[in-house]
């Protein structure tokens, strides 16, 4: 049975996002989908609870010992590449369908958002999907394990090890992506924040950015983050993949009641 303050956090969040007349951004992280099958980096059976970033995810690492990350990375990909889009990923495409979200900044590098329907979509930690050789930039897009019978892949072109297109520790996010999702934060009147810890930066700068344009922060996360009772002007804790199509609901009962 559901309580009546989670009813009027629905029905607040739905006035939020109305409100904002379409000039709405999101801004989702690893937590949004562990309902498709992908453990969150962090926190208990998350992959840094294995392997530890510092060793694993770290650029200069990867340059030494490229075969010794991929064990990681096949790890990973095996997983992302079985997984699909959940009711929350499903739920931000709607809201994007509707006329009630604009752009989506997404910390996940499993592309699960595009899958679901999303359109306008900036990842800010690049893909796993796509391969670049970092000795002479030849790429392979589209990359799936079964392309391979061993790891690491190889360039087809000058034969080093291939890294997936995504930002790893000690590299900087790509300028293109920083550029459009610091826009799209400023241009924002509400910004929706979803499966993040908050505590990864420049991404968490995000929200930050919307508030101090004079704009709102709604945050859906399973716990409180640095976000909470400070920027965030509503929060509302539990899993993504419940709370986002109650919010749509609620959205479609305001709309049908003027």
């Amino acid at each position: 049975m559901r309580t009546k303050s989670l009813t009027q956090a629905f029905e607040h969040a739905a006035e939020i996002m109305l409100e904002a007349d379409g000039r709405a951004a999101g801004l989702t992280g690893a937590g949004i989908s562990v309902a498709s099958g992908i453990p969150a980096f962090r926190g208990s059976q998350g992959l840094w609870d294995k392997y530890d970033p510092f060793e694993y995810a770290e650029i200069n690492n990867f340059k030494k010992q490229p075969e010794k990350v991929w064990e990681m990375l096949g790890e990973m990909l095996a997983v992302v590449e079985k997984a699909h889009p959940n009711r929350a990923h499903k739920a931000l495409a709607e809201l994007e369908g509707k006329g009630l979200l604009r752009t989506l900044i997404t910390q996940n590098v499993d592309g699960l958002h595009q899958a679901a329907g999303s359109l306008e979509v900036i990842e800010f930690h690049g893909a796993t999907r796509d391969l670049c050789c970092l000795s002479c930039d030849w790429r392979w897009p589209d990359f799936k394990l079964i392309a391979v019978k061993n790891l690491p892949p190889h360039c087809q072109q000058c034969g080093a090890v291939l890294k997936p297109d995504v930002v790893f520790f000690g590299e900087p996010i790509p300028e293109r992506a920083l550029l459009e999702a610091t826009a799209a934060a400023e241009k924002a009147k509400v910004m929706l924040v979803i499966g993040t810890s908050a505590n990864v930066h420049p991404a968490a700068d995000m929200p930050i950015l919307t508030k101090r344009s004079g704009g709102k922060v709604i945050e859906i996360n399973l716990e409180l983050t640095p976000l909470s009772g400070s920027v965030a002007d509503l929060t509302i804790l539990g899993p993504a993949d419940q709370l986002l199509p109650e919010i749509i609901a609620a959205c479609e009962r305001l709309v049908g009641n003027e």
